[in-house]
């Protein structure tokens, strides 16, 4: 695919001992591509990502993934929190929550599927470890969204997606117990249940985020557990 670049100053040297095994999805949530890419490029911001795509399907590299991109901030997945040590990060145009959160383009959504393939080919990525930003930061970060086509994504082999089951029954696990399942799949446990549910709504049950563990709910968390 091809791949315009624009070189971000905002990066740093990764660990000798860290490895990339993540890949973290974002939106920028701000109103234009032009705008977004400024920020990114920002000396002064000190934000980044390895990759921007923007809603016409431009893909342009900022940081070269060698690099530790600065896209995931203080953050937490299944007991690390050196996250952008670890991961590529990839930025989404899209004004968000605060600007008028809509729906991800076909155009957007097909390079980032060319993009994110490309990259699984080239690490040893696991399907639970393809992220959101508000997987690995569910308090501060909502993005990329309730909107995101996870599920479509998961079709494609990035990530993972439990089908829905077409009957739900109460689980007779406790909210302990369904905490931990949380924390199992790699969720912050100093974080309260509700915040993780909601999280794990935007991800993987986007129609009722609620923070509720209904019995659907439910059922996604036992399911995702046992495939992470």
């Amino acid at each position: 695919m091809k791949i315009s670049q624009r070189p971000s100053p905002n990066f740093g040297n990764r660990a000798d001992s860290g490895k990339i095994d993540k890949l973290i999805f974002h939106y920028t949530g701000m109103k234009s591509g032009e705008e977004s890419l400024a920020r990114l490029c920002d000396i002064a911001s000190e934000v980044s990502a390895h990759y921007f795509v923007d809603e016409d399907g431009t893909v342009t590299q900022l940081v070269d993934e060698e690099k530790r991109a600065w896209h995931a901030g203080i953050s937490y997945w299944a007991g690390e929190t050196d996250i952008n040590g670890q991961s590529i990060g990839i930025e989404m145009q899209n004004p968000g929550h605060e600007w008028g959160y809509r729906e991800f383009p076909e155009l957007q959504i097909d390079a980032l599927i060319e993009l994110a393939t490309d990259i699984l080919t080239r690490y040893a990525i696991p399907a639970k470890n393809v992220l959101g930003h508000s997987d690995i930061a569910p308090k501060r970060k909502q993005d990329p969204g309730e909107l995101f086509p996870w599920h479509r994504l998961a079709k494609t082999n990035i990530g993972y997606f439990p089908e829905p089951q077409k009957k739900y029954v109460s689980s007779v696990m406790s909210e302990n117990d369904l905490l931990n399942c949380l924390n199992n799949i790699g969720y912050d446990p100093d974080y309260s249940l509700h915040d993780v549910v909601i999280a794990f709504q935007r991800h993987f049950r986007q129609t009722n985020i609620d923070g509720t563990i209904d019995p659907e709910t439910a059922q996604l968390i036992e399911a995702c557990a046992k495939i992470a």
